[in-house]
């Protein structure tokens, strides 16, 4: 395992390889900076999924679908540790037990606050509420613009990904996916 301070030392050398005077006033305390934001932008390898999904509560009968749209995420891209972010649309459909709202976003955040690629997070997402919920269906789409496409190599400003995973009725029904659809359509 790598210390602090040779994290430090690491993001020191990084700094000396871009700029002629690594030790100038405005770079003087950079590598602490860097670590310490590290702690937060990467925060998602110090949660589980299990402790965040574990809290549960009686459907009490309800069987629509549960849909939290426009759930507002960054992450930083394994590739080129660019950032990226954008939106995410988590839905399931409850069988005994739902979860409270604020979990399926904490479930996004606890994906894309790590290395990673799109279609990880969506991919992983959905297959924690299948897990944890064990719901009809669950259903994950994620929209985001990619910091390593507009800022460098192709240079796209305005392009965005998408991406989803779909399972249970979701995945098996074409009127699950189309209601889906227009509920996110609508909160748009």
């Amino acid at each position: 395992m790598v210390t602090r301070d040779e994290a430090k030392k690491a993001v020191y050398t990084l700094l000396n390889f871009l700029e002629s005077n690594p030790d100038r006033e405005g770079l003087k305390d950079t590598p602490q900076r860097v670590i310490d934001s590290w702690g937060e932008i990467f925060s998602g390898y110090s949660t589980d999924s299990k402790t965040i999904l574990d809290s549960t509560f009686n459907a009490e009968g309800y069987d629509g679908i549960v849909l939290l749209s426009n759930i507002e995420f960054h992450s930083t891209c394994e590739h080129h540790l660019q950032p990226f972010s954008g939106k995410a649309h988590v839905a399931y459909i409850p069988v005994d037990r739902i979860v409270g709202i604020s979990k399926l976003a904490r479930i996004v955040d606890h994906h894309a606050h790590r290395l990673q690629n799109q279609e990880r997070i969506t991919n992983d997402v959905a297959s924690d509420l299948v897990e944890h919920l064990n719901p009809l269906g669950a259903a994950v789409i994620i929209q985001a613009a990619h910091g390593c496409m507009r800022c460098r190599g192709v240079r796209k400003q305005n392009a965005i990904m998408t991406t989803s995973a779909m399972r249970g009725v979701f995945f098996e029904k074409q009127e699950a996916r189309n209601e889906l659809m227009q509920l996110i359509e609508n909160s748009s």
